[in-house]
């Protein structure tokens, strides 16, 4: 994949800017700048007076939207994780901001890109970290767990009922060679998950989706985003954020409703509508929810 190309679709974007309801000269964090759809949606909203952050933790990504969107002056792309986004418009000099968006989960880049391992109907290096620059590969990962931490890996992030049985499978095989591809994995799995009457999910899935939480300490990011996050919006301004399985959904709720800055928007979450899941599957397991920042804050000052 060159590095202006990209094959990922924004979701739901009619819903994160109905909701986002920015106006020109408003400043905007994207942040998980992916392909750039949202944050190309948010330049236009904003115009010239306005600006867009956009942040990703895939240095590659980073540098394939960055070149895509050069011709945008408002536009700044930043190699960093959203929960650290307090010190990046710091160095920005930048105050507060308006509304902040961050879509969970992966891009249709990354996916695409076989040296990732994210795919497991290619037979690319198990990797999965949106960083490859950072961290420990899933492979490795795998390598050295037990089977009981491996299995708690798999139930607890993946929420996958046969997780003791894949695990005791994986340790049984690295016992006579290292499982270092994707596809590997994948074939393992589905030889000792039986396949749900719901054909459209593989077996894999919920592992794979499991390893890369713990690889990439998703949830850990996303629990420090929702206690940081909030403190940069400007009174009137708003967070949302689209999640894409359960175990992110209710962090999100949870902490929107007990957090003493925010105003839920979003009683019950939003999801994408029929006629988009139609042209993009990714949506269908998309929820957003929305909260905002009061125009006066608890104690009752401006």
């Amino acid at each position: 994949m060159s590095e202006e190309s990209t094959i990922h679709v924004p979701v739901m974007p009619d819903e994160v800017v109905a909701q986002l309801a920015l106006s020109p000269g408003a400043i905007v964090i994207d942040g998980t700048l992916g392909g750039g759809g949202h944050t190309q949606l948010f330049a236009d909203l904003v115009g010239a007076e306005g600006r867009v952050i956009g942040l990703d933790r895939d240095p590659e990504a980073v540098e394939r939207t960055a070149a895509k969107l050069a011709g945008l002056a408002n536009v700044s792309c930043v190699h960093a994780n959203y929960a650290d986004a307090p010190e990046v418009i710091d160095e920005l000099g930048i105050d507060a901001v308006d509304g902040i968006l961050l879509d969970l989960g992966l891009s249709s880049d990354q996916l695409a890109d076989d040296s990732r391992g994210f795919s497991f109907h290619a037979d690319g290096p198990l990797d999965l970290r949106f960083d490859p620059t950072r961290g420990e590969p899933a492979s490795r990962l795998i390598s050295r767990l037990s089977a009981e931490h491996l299995a708690d890996i798999i139930y607890q992030y993946g929420e996958e009922r046969f997780s003791r049985r894949i695990a005791r499978k994986v340790v049984e095989t690295r016992r006579d060679h290292p499982i270092e591809t994707a596809a590997e994995l994948a074939d393992l799995v589905r030889r000792v998950v039986p396949r749900s009457k719901n054909h459209r999910i593989d077996p894999a899935t919920r592992t794979f989706q499991a390893l890369r939480i713990a690889v990439n300490d998703e949830l850990r990011n996303l629990e420090l985003a929702l206690e940081r996050l909030p403190s940069m919006l400007a009174p009137g301004g708003r967070l949302a954020i689209i999640s894409f399985h359960s175990l992110e959904d209710r962090m999100v709720k949870r902490a929107f409703r007990g957090h003493e800055l925010l105003d839920v928007l979003t009683k019950k979450p939003l999801e994408a509508s029929v006629a988009e899941q139609s042209v993009n599957p990714r949506s269908r397991s998309a929820k957003l929810r929305v909260a905002e920042r009061p125009q006066t804050d608890p104690t009752g000052e401006d």
